[in-house]
């Protein structure tokens, strides 16, 4: 395996999936606390299909909630040197089009939007396992076990209309402080991340109403198989729990029990380039996040 391969291995930009302008808990990237040298930029261009039945809660006047989405996202990454750790910052900006029917009040209507979403910023630092390391130094380094953590912020610069129920942006703010474990055998590397998602509450929701949501636990895991040629594979679960909300001091039942699956498959091109392709589907969802997602990212990356 050359130097060049083995230094473009891990070089993952964080790239946002995001559906209907909600905080989606269940982001199955893999590699997120991977070790990588300090010094590395990397920008990423990404295309992601979604289609799915939301499902809303049942008190709500929208039901049957059917929603194509294709966005268009725009990342970027560093890695530098934070207290003798390695730290990265990701910012990422979706933009989307949405199209979709339901039933609101009983009637069958359809409608669609056209803009940006929310965009995230993540700051994380790797505690543990995790040197910093200049390129060269990172060619000779096995990495092993690793501990890091994090945390993500959602900025509501989306697309938001008070007097719809359905917006491409949220307006309100999201905050998920996450910690991060991954260990490597051989070939394979064994990944768990868990995480809370706070918000704050939308004052100007539909028709000038007041919406609060509680904390949403959010937790996945992943299998990665590295292949001699580099390219990467991976299986990954994740699992959403709480986040009911309240409308106008009147709880919902809408707090979430759901469960994903996906997989992730990562290539080299050469030394700056590769590309990566990602699915994953709702398997058991109690309310919203029911949806299946195809994305792909093409990523360079430079010192």
């Amino acid at each position: 395996m050359t130097n060049s391969l083995r230094r473009n291995l891990l070089m993952t930009v964080l790239v946002v999936v995001m559906i209907s302008g909600h905080l989606n808990a269940q982001d199955l990237e893999a590699r997120s606390y991977a070790v990588v040298p300090k010094g590395l930029h990397a920008a990423a261009l990404s295309y992601t299909f979604s289609k799915g039945d939301v499902v809303a809660d049942i008190t709500s006047p929208v039901q049957d909630l059917d929603i194509t989405t294709s966005i268009i996202g725009l990342g970027y990454v560093q890695t530098f040197s934070l207290f003798n750790k390695l730290a990265r910052v990701a910012v990422s900006q979706p933009f989307g089009f949405l199209d979709g029917t339901a039933k609101v009040f009983g009637s069958d209507t359809s409608g669609s939007r056209t803009g940006f979403y929310d965009g995230r910023i993540k700051f994380g630092l790797n505690l543990f396992g995790s040197p910093v390391l200049t390129p060269k130094e990172f060619r000779q380094f096995q990495e092993r076990t690793v501990l890091g953590a994090s945390i993500v912020i959602s900025v509501p610069v989306g697309q938001y209309y008070p007097s719809k129920l359905i917006n491409l942006g949220a307006n309100r703010w999201g905050f998920k402080p996450e910690v991060g474990f991954s260990h490597r055998a051989g070939r394979l590397y064994y990944e768990m991340y868990t995480g809370v998602w706070f918000f704050t509450e939308n004052n100007n929701y539909f028709k000038s109403s007041a919406l609060k949501q509680n904390a949403l636990f959010a937790f996945q895991a992943h299998v990665d198989y590295i292949f001699k040629s580099n390219i990467w594979v991976a299986i990954n679960g994740g699992f959403a729990l709480g986040g009911q909300t309240t409308l106008n001091a009147v709880q919902r039942s809408d707090d979430q029990q759901n469960w994903r699956l996906g997989t992730t498959f990562s290539m080299p091109l050469n030394i700056h380039q590769s590309i990566k392709f990602m699915a994953n589907t709702g398997v058991a969802t109690r309310a919203g996040q029911n949806y299946t997602a195809l994305t792909v990212v093409y990523q360079y990356s430079w010192f």
